[in-house]
């Protein structure tokens, strides 16, 4: 267990990996990704693609997004004039690519969200709270012996009463065509971004991608220094822009649940995303271009190396996204013309709880990152 929160970067971690370390990395990303796009072939590309198409189109992304993460942080070791033409080609692959899985995620995470705001899925019992009243009024009416109640659910509820009646029962009705309205949206959207990733692979501007990859598979253009530079002082800073921009967001603030932060500006008219919400998404790349860095210095099998807190802090980063990306295609969605105000507060409820969801990520985060800094202090100290 010790091995997994290791920092290859440390100095006293072990012998200077150097060019050739890097080398073998990107080979061996550069292999998965002529793998990936093998598979893709053979599964085939249907309308909606099948379970092992999807999957090579997420090793694609996987194995572009390590790779133009290494040339952004070890660009001095490598071609100049390489990096700079293949590092947006790789980012556009990766980008189209991953449009489609955001549109059905986001999708899945909003109609899931709808159902359990409205009531309208089969929850699991809860030993407090208004659920209980909710079943004793449902017994009641179709006339079945009451729920004898206890007295602390009882308390509970005076504590936290249940909805008024006309609130739930304008969320339920406007429930089901907010998600009918999600629905059109965002299919939509996921079969165009289908068609669009299809056309991509498809295209003379991708076949030159692959083919740079395959050379890459082989032949890595490292410059005459390469050979002798040790890594770690370029991962470091990987590592150092990283924390400055961690250092920069609020964590005093995101410390505190339920602090309400995310929800400033919540009713804004302005359709731009949430300007709070960039500095988040920037440490979201920032991370994980010091997970890559790290993997680089430790050699091909470097995506073996796992630290599990930085991993913790990154999925907190990736529900942050989504929660901020759901949150503003509901309130898209809410700028519909014409509909109806059952509606319209159906969705206005969906935007803050997705936007209650992002406060939850940045607490979740802020408490794996101040793990991630004990750790390495208490590494430092002995």
């Amino acid at each position: 267990m010790a091995q997994q929160h290791l920092d290859p970067t440390d100095p006293l971690a072990g012998p200077a990996p150097t060019g050739d370390t890097l080398a073998g990395y990107l080979r061996a990303q550069a292999t998965e990704f002529l793998r990936a796009l093998r598979l893709h072939r053979e599964t085939g590309s249907g309308a909606n693609g099948s379970e092992g198409s999807v999957e090579a189109a997420r090793a694609l992304r996987r194995s572009a997004r390590r790779i133009s993460a290494s040339l952004h942080t070890f660009q001095p070791l490598l071609d100049t004039d390489w990096c700079e033409g293949m590092r947006p080609e790789l980012a556009w692959v990766s980008g189209t690519l991953a449009m489609e899985h955001a549109y059905t995620a986001r999708l899945e995470r909003l109609l899931n969200a709808l159902h359990r705001l409205s009531g309208s899925t089969a929850l699991p019992a809860q030993p407090t709270g208004p659920a209980d009243a909710d079943v004793a009024a449902g017994s009641r009416a179709a006339g079945a012996a009451p729920v004898p109640q206890r007295a602390a659910p009882r308390r509970a509820e005076l504590r936290n009463p249940p909805p008024p009646a006309q609130e739930r029962s304008n969320l339920t009705v406007g429930a089901a065509k907010a998600g009918a309205l999600l629905d059109r949206q965002l299919n939509l959207a996921r079969t165009r971004a289908h068609s669009t990733a299809l056309q991509a692979l498809g295209s003379s501007r991708f076949h030159a991608i692959a083919d740079k990859v395959a050379v890459l598979a082989s032949e890595v253009p490292l410059n005459t220094s390469a050979a002798t530079t040790d890594l770690r002082p370029l991962a470091t800073a990987a590592k150092d822009r990283l924390t400055d921009a961690v250092t920069a967001l609020p964590l005093v603030t995101a410390g505190h649940p339920y602090n309400a932060a995310a929800l400033i500006h919540g009713l804004s008219p302005d359709t731009v995303p949430h300007p709070q919400d960039a500095p988040w998404h920037q440490v979201r790349l920032l991370l994980r271009l010091h997970r890559y860095a790290r993997e680089a210095v430790s050699g091909p099998k470097g995506n073996a190396v796992v630290d599990l807190r930085l991993l913790s802090a990154g999925q907190a980063l990736n529900r942050h996204r989504d929660a901020s990306e759901a949150a503003a295609a509901a309130a898209q969605a809410a700028r519909t013309p014409r509909i109806a105000p059952a509606t319209a507060y159906a969705l206005g409820v969906l935007h803050a709880d997705q936007r209650h969801e992002v406060e939850a990520a940045r607490f979740a985060f802020q408490q794996a990152w101040q793990e991630e800094k004990a750790a390495a202090e208490a590494v430092s100290t002995r």
